[in-house]
């Protein structure tokens, strides 16, 4: 009778991370607190973190008092808050230049978006919404930005977001459905006819659509690269309100062509 496989095995044959020992719940209350903080805001006192993160505030005093300690958060005496400290800014930078993936579907991207005047984007999930890793946007003055890295939007109600859960494996698209629909509680029945639609339409077509803002259109597919890491891309364009289904199957061709562009350059890097 043979040994069961270890659990570094099993994460290299089913591409998801595995391990048989538990995690530590003080660690993960902790970095809830630091994912607490979101771009635009600059502090945030121990109610605000207690609120965000769903835990007691006797709970978070005591993490808070930790993460002073460890330099991962500073204490701003001034709007009686709390800030990120500078380890933070170190983490983010070597996780940047660690995503080979993005730097070699940057140049891509950025070639599309100038060359036919669309947005580009590509992001990868975290908890229950989608970080964008880049993107390539048209402003309002007809210049091209990069908007900052790291902007979060929601996954069930995104072409993003809904392209992230066609690719994902089918153990790991239920649990992380399951957590959309305790957090979306009432609402969740019409938002999942939404993403049932999108995620059919990837299996057919390759891609899925949706409008999140208003006069603007976005259409998505998910991206693995050949070591199995998942992302997501985007392109959105503005129409008008009246005809928000019009342009759609340029735009699409527009996509799959830049996918496919990017998994060859992946494919030929090796990732």
């Amino acid at each position: 009778m043979g040994s069961e496989p270890s659990t570094r095995s099993r994460t290299r044959a089913s591409r998801s991370f595995v391990r048989s020992t538990p995690g530590s719940h003080s660690l993960e209350r902790g970095l809830a607190l630091l994912r607490a903080f979101r771009l635009g805001g600059r502090t945030l006192g121990n109610a605000e973190l207690a609120e965000r993160s769903g835990l007691p505030r006797p709970t978070v005093s005591r993490l808070t008092r930790s993460l002073v300690d460890a330099g991962f958060l500073a204490y701003d005496h001034q709007q009686q808050g709390y800030r990120l400290g500078a380890v933070c800014l170190t983490l983010a930078l070597v996780y940047r230049a660690s995503e080979r993936a993005l730097e070699l579907a940057l140049p891509l991207m950025r070639s599309l978006a100038e060359g036919r005047r669309v947005n580009v984007g590509l992001a990868m999930a975290d908890q229950l919404e989608m970080v964008y890793l880049d993107s390539v946007r048209l402003s309002r003055l007809g210049m091209f930005r990069r908007i900052v890295p790291g902007s979060r939007i929601p996954i069930s109600s995104t072409a993003l977001g809904c392209a992230f859960l066609a690719g994902m494996a089918a153990p790991e698209r239920r649990a992380l459905l399951a957590r959309l629909r305790l957090a979306h509680g009432a609402g969740w029945p019409a938002q999942q006819r939404a993403v049932d639609a999108a995620l059919a339409s990837v299996r057919a077509q390759g891609f899925c659509r949706a409008q999140w803002q208003a006069g603007m259109v976005s259409v998505a597919a998910p991206l693995r690269t050949p070591g199995g890491d998942l992302y997501a891309l985007n392109v959105s364009f503005p129409v008008p309100a009246a005809s928000a289904q019009e342009g759609d199957e340029n735009h699409v061709g527009l996509l799959l062509r830049l996918a496919a562009d990017i998994q060859a350059a992946w494919a030929a890097a090796e990732l």
